[in-house]
């Protein structure tokens, strides 16, 4: 059996046995994989190594990108904010955000943005991709941007637009950064060790990715899904230390597998981290109800948001559908069942074409409902 490193209680061999499995058959570099189920951790696992050099073993201390798994994380950070507005994720975006407001968008709510019903999934027209590394500046082009469709009338997916919209709109109400609430109101006070926006004394500590050998299968290309994946400028570079730097709340948070667990906890647990209520009872409602199911303009499946993360309509995240989640780029995944107060997260550097269910995640998750 391969090294598997970490803990695993009384019961829930099955899940490591499956994670060592991966292992075995050659589709891992490095990984790690973490379970909270009613406050306890009973899965912390790792194996593997942090590069293809092969010359450090992954350990709990290391942290990888876990891209689009960062838009569940960032979710829970509105909701902690959005009592703040009389009329919550029901008011217009360009109430906190004037400039907003141009070409059409002056009724497009904050619960529609964050749901991809925006129609802002990306520039038809070209941009300079290092526009993307200065969020300001992306920010303020998308305020000027003309909606692909009109705003409520349908949904697709968002990929890297989201974490500027989102980032934007939380400084407009609290003065602050989404990456700064999230260190100092979640992170630092609970001892989570995930980051929006990576110091430099952090860089020794990621895992270096190995990219996939395919392109995501995407379906039929349509006009949405070209400009959201398939341009020269449909996203910017992450390979290097001024991408860590940022601040993207739909793609750079670093994190480890328990950290990320941690955090969606607070989905499986009504919106507290341990005794603490960290998201209102009312806004933790208003976040985690269906806003939209149907069929994805963007992506090629049937998806169904609440303001900011997914619900398992699929079935990907287990089996209860009341389940909120989110998969990133590449295979990472992160879920948690408010029925059974359980949390658990699949972080990796060897990514895969999926865009959601990566078989590796999904075998793990399987595995764990199979021990409940």
């Amino acid at each position: 059996m391969s090294d598997i490193r970490g803990h695993v209680a009384s019961g829930f061999e099955p899940v490591r046995d499956v994670f060592a499995e991966t292992f075995e058959a050659g589709e891992e570099l490095g990984a790690g994989f973490s379970a909270i189920l009613d406050g306890e951790v009973v899965v912390d696992i790792q194996g593997g190594k942090t590069s293809r050099a092969g010359d450090r073993d992954w350990d709990e201390t290391t942290i990888v990108p876990v891209y689009s798994t960062t838009k569940g994380v960032s979710a829970l950070v509105i909701a902690s904010i959005i009592g703040d507005l009389n009329d919550g994720y029901e008011t217009p975006v360009a109430e906190v955000w004037p400039e907003f407001a141009a070409a059409g968008k002056g009724d497009v709510t904050i619960g529609q943005l964050l749901s991809h019903q925006a129609g802002l999934v990306g520039f038809a027209e070209p941009i300079d991709p290092d526009l993307w590394l200065d969020p300001d500046g992306l920010a303020a082009a998308l305020a000027e941007l003309e909606p692909l469709w009109e705003p409520g009338t349908a949904h697709g997916y968002h990929p890297s637009t989201w974490g500027y919209l989102a980032g934007e709109i939380v400084k407009r109400i609290t003065g602050r950064t989404l990456g700064t609430i999230l260190r100092e109101d979640f992170c630092a006070p609970a001892g989570v060790d995930f980051q929006i926006g990576l110091p430099p004394e952090d860089d020794d500590r990621v895992a270096e990715l190995q990219r996939p050998r395919e392109m995501p299968k995407l379906g039929e290309i349509n006009a949405f899904r070209k400009v959201a994946f398939l341009t020269k400028w449909s996203s910017p570079s992450r390979t290097g230390s001024e991408w860590r730097r940022m601040e993207q709340p739909a793609a750079n948070g670093h994190g480890t597998a328990k950290a990320v667990a941690q955090l969606y906890g607070i989905y499986a647990n009504g919106g507290k981290h341990g005794d603490k209520q960290l998201i209102p009872e009312d806004s933790f409602r208003e976040l985690t109800r269906r806003r939209v199911i149907g069929d994805d303009l963007v992506l090629p499946f049937v998806t169904e948001f609440a303001a900011g993360v997914m619900r398992n309509n699929l079935g990907i995240y287990g089996p209860n559908p009341e389940t909120l989640a989110h998969s990133g780029w590449g295979g990472s995944l992160a879920l948690g069942d408010p029925d059974r107060h359980l949390s658990a997260a699949y972080v990796m550097n060897k990514q895969s074409s999926h865009l959601q269910g990566d078989p590796r995640a999904r075998r793990l998750v399987d595995a764990l409902y199979g021990c409940l």
